[in-house]
């Protein structure tokens, strides 16, 4: 579920496109290790210049907001440069059982025994995919507790381990772990898949993946799907988060992120991501979140900025909160010059639910509006993907069976919230 979903296209002017990773551009917006014909490939982000002014904006959530990208427009007269924006489309997570496919079972798959060993996991996560469902993890926990080892053909080695670990109240982890390096030890993988249950009603599943190739890029990424009952409200929680890094063996370059989903049986919903990147001389940010009270309350906000090495920087940040039809916008997009010249303009939008619209700005320039006009208000109440949709999404985490509970026996913590992901990528 990329940030996109959220109704809004990209504050900055991207207008991805290919390019080899030398020579390197000057702006760079994120990049993606990918392997062809023994070359790295980046995603290039053109950064274009700011001054945009909104206009009237289409907001929700799911796909019908995916289709209605947030609209803009430039005054050539009042901004410095031309602006043209684009929104960024979303990255489509694929299947790990597509993306770890080796070129052993890629060329040869009649020669690789049936009772072999895992092949080679040498593909680094995507970036801006969100968060996968369980299905495209293909979680499969082997049901009886054992380790083996072995060397494929091309000299490469693996082994797999599983077990069950065992707690107080009813604490149970069932976890299979397998890894493995090629010949000559300089590229290597590893995974561990798990699911974990107590008497609480906590239930957990999750994976966690790294590694390391020829060209010394390396990743990491590690996904968490969990049930429980909140502690305040009684209800049952579903809770879904994923982080992803990559760095790169030979630029100075590297991104991160962190993205986490909260549902509850009686709609209330939370989102969030938080990115980071870097390519050379250019780092850039990203945070934004959603939140719905099940009773038609809705804020969303973003925030993003960027910056290089000589001293340039720019951003764009929004904040919208609506319920019944009555609610808020507003908003800057800045620039900041090496030598100190900061350029800003701010907006805002006040409905009043009775199809009149008070929009009101100002900008460095001199710029200025102040006006009412007649303008239906649209907004979501709900998010496109709730409590239903990610309970029919969690059959595997639903359907872990907990140990058996003695008769008199009760949890001892029972209702207890599992703390945050730490929000620090390790090793970045």
């Amino acid at each position: 579920m990329a940030a996109s979903s959220r109704g809004f296209s990209t504050p900055f002017c991207l207008k991805p496109r290919r390019f080899d990773s030398s020579p390197l551009h000057h702006h760079h917006r994120g990049f993606e290790f990918r392997k062809s014909r023994n070359r790295r490939r980046f995603l290039d982000f053109r950064c274009c210049s700011d001054s945009v002014v909104p206009i009237r904006r289409t907001t929700g959530s799911g796909k019908s907001a995916e289709k209605k990208a947030e609209e803009w427009r430039f005054d050539p007269k009042k901004s410095p440069h031309r602006v043209r924006i684009q929104a960024t489309p979303a990255l489509p997570f694929g299947s790990t059982q597509s993306q770890f496919v080796s070129k052993q079972e890629k060329f040869y798959p009649r020669c690789t025994p049936r009772n072999s060993g895992p092949q080679s996991r040498d593909t680094p996560p995507k970036r801006d995919t969100g968060i996968a469902n369980e299905k495209d993890w293909g979680i499969d926990l082997l049901n009886e507790n054992g380790n083996e080892s072995g060397t494929n053909e091309d000299g490469s080695t693996w082994y797999r381990e599983s077990g069950e670990d065992l707690g107080e109240n009813g604490y149970r982890c069932r976890w299979t772990r397998m890894g493995g390096q090629s010949h000559d030890g300089s590229s290597e993988w590893k995974e561990m898949w798990w699911e974990k249950s107590d008497w609480t009603g906590y239930k957990e599943l999750g994976v966690e993946k790294s590694g390391r190739n020829a060209e010394g890029d390396s990743w990491w990424e590690t996904w968490q799907e969990v049930l429980h009952q909140d502690e305040w409200s009684n209800l049952a929680r579903i809770e879904r988060s994923a982080q992803k890094q990559a760095k790169s063996g030979t630029e100075n370059a590297g991104w991160f992120e962190k993205w986490w989903e909260k549902y509850d049986a009686k709609g209330w919903t939370e989102k969030g991501a938080h990115k980071y990147g870097r390519l050379n001389e250019q780092s850039w940010w990203e945070k934004w979140g959603e939140h719905y009270d099940g009773r038609g309350s809705v804020l969303k906000w973003t925030d993003k900025w960027a910056e290089t090495e000589l001293g340039t920087k720019w951003g764009d940040k929004w904040e919208e909160k609506f319920f019944a039809g009555i609610g808020s916008r507003q908003g800057e997009t800045w620039h900041l010059s090496p030598s100190g010249d900061r350029w800003s303009r701010t907006w805002g939008e006040e409905h009043f639910g009775n199809g009149k619209v008070h929009k009101y700005g100002k900008s460095t320039t001199g710029e200025s509006w102040d006006i009412v006009v007649d303008e239906e208000t649209y907004y979501e109440a709900d998010p496109h993907y709730g409590w239903a949709d990610v309970v029919g999404d969690s059959s595997q985490l639903l359907s872990i069976n907990p140990r058996e509970r003695p008769p008199g026996v009760y949890p001892s913590n029972f209702g207890s919230t599992p703390p945050p992901p730490d929000d620090v990528p390790p090793d970045m």
